[in-house]
């Protein structure tokens, strides 16, 4: 139960080589995804899991079970401290935001980056309060898929401060 079924360092580079395909998998794929679990998304990262818990290995040892999730535990905090320290392995892993309103004015070239919808952008709208795109200074998709959005002046709109009527 103990016993390690596999030698030690085939563990330790199957663990490394699965956490590190992730890493890009998921730099490459839309933020949205990261964001959102739609069921679509759900069971696409559950086939995810599985496929990595047979490329990982069957064991039946606790030991060999640990040391790959140990080495996937240190690489991602070693990452982390990385890209902490390092803003070119930060731009690595991470998305940048990405502007994709601008002045009441959608960009459809990055929204088509992200393959987001015009239906998901005016949900995401509604959430902050927005009934239309013309209602929004910037708003940028976040790294983590959320999007963060700057209101629009409304005195902007009407060409300066509301008037006082003289009573």
């Amino acid at each position: 139960m103990f016993q390690l079924e596999t030698p030690l360092f085939e563990l330790i580079l199957r663990g490394a080589f699965l956490y590190l395909l992730f890493l890009v998998l998921f730099r490459i794929l839309p933020r949205r995804t990261a964001s959102e679990m739609a069921s679509m998304d759900l069971v696409f990262l559950l086939l995810i899991t599985e496929a990595a818990s047979h490329a990982l290995g069957d064991f039946s040892s606790l030991t060999g079970g640990t040391v790959q999730i140990m080495t996937m535990v240190v690489l991602n905090w070693g990452i982390n401290k990385l890209s902490f320290h390092f803003r070119w392995i930060e731009r690595l892993a991470e998305h940048r935001p990405l502007v994709v309103i601008r002045d009441g004015k959608t960009i459809p070239e990055h929204l088509r980056r992200e393959s987001l919808t015009a239906e998901e952008l005016d949900s995401n709208l509604r959430m902050e309060g927005l009934e239309r795109v013309d209602q929004v200074k910037i708003a940028h998709l976040e790294s983590d898929g959320r999007l963060s959005v700057i209101k629009a002046d409304p005195q902007d709109d009407e060409g300066g401060p509301p008037s006082k009527l003289a009573t």
